[in-house]
C-alpha cells in the first residue's frame, strides 16, 4: 500500500523552521530511517534549496556519523521539486515536477510493483495543499522545545476542520517529540 506521509519539524508555538530545531544524533537517525523507507520525497522550491545543504557532505563527510548518514539518505532518495521559478535542478536524484501536485501524487499512488512504498511530503506549502485535497495518510510532526515567536505556521490556509487520531509518539533526549497522526475519515 502506498502511503502519503507529511513529515515536518515545528517549534512548540507551531512554526515550521528547519533551523530552529535541536538536531541531535537520534533525530538525524530517525529521519535517515524515514528516508530509507521512502520511495520518493516531494519538495517545494524553498525546502528543496534548504536540503541542498546536505549535498557536499556525501563527498566530504563531516565525521559526525548521524549527519553523514542523513546526508547519504537525502542524497539517495528520488526527489520531485515543485516550483514556478526553477527552470532546472542539478541534484542527480531530483527532477522538476512535470504535472501539478495533485496529478503527480495520484499517479504515484497507483499500484505498480505491488510493494509498500511511502511518499514523503517535506514542504509546508505542499502539506497544506495535500491536506486540503485529503491526500495525506499520516502526519509526522516533530515538535521541538523551542518558541520561535514568529515564522511560517504549518496549517495556514486550511479550508475546513479536520480531526486527527494520535497513533503513536516518539521522544528524543533533546526534548523533541514526534507526534504521529492519521486523519479520521
Amino acid at each position: 500500500m502506498t502511503r502519503i506521509i507529511a513529515a515536518m519539524n515545528m517549534t512548540l508555538d507551531g512554526f515550521c523552521d528547519h533551523t530552529a530545531g535541536i538536531p541531535d544524533e537520534a533525530l538525524h537517525q530517525h529521519y535517515t530511517e524515514l528516508l530509507d523507507k521512502g520511495a520518493i520525497a516531494l519538495y517545494g522550491r524553498i525546502t528543496y534549496q534548504l536540503m541542498e545543504y546536505w549535498r557536499p557532505m556525501v563527498k566530504n563527510p563531516t565525521g559526525n556519523k548521524s549527519m553523514d548518514e542523513f546526508a547519504i539518505a537525502i542524497d539517495r532518495i528520488p526527489k520531485i521539486v515543485f516550483s514556478h521559478t526553477l527552470k532546472n535542478v542539478d541534484w542527480e536524484t531530483a527532477t522538476l515536477a512535470r504535472q501539478g501536485l495533485e496529478e503527480t501524487v495520484l499517479a504515484l499512488k497507483q499500484p505498480g510493483d505491488g510493494g509498500d512504498k511511502n511518499i514523503l511530503i517535506c514542504s509546508p506549502g505542499l502539506i497544506v495543499q495535500l491536506t486540503n485535497l485529503h491526500l495525506i495518510d499520516e502526519y509526522q510532526l516533530c515538535i521541538h522545545p523551542v518558541v520561535a515567536g514568529s515564522g511560517l505556521p504549518l496549517f495556514k490556509n486550511i479550508h475546513e476542520q479536520m480531526m486527527l487520531k494520535l497513533i503513536k509518539t516518539k521522544t528524543f533526549d533533546s526534548g523533541g517529540i514526534i507526534l504521529y497522526y492519521e486523519p479520521q475519515k
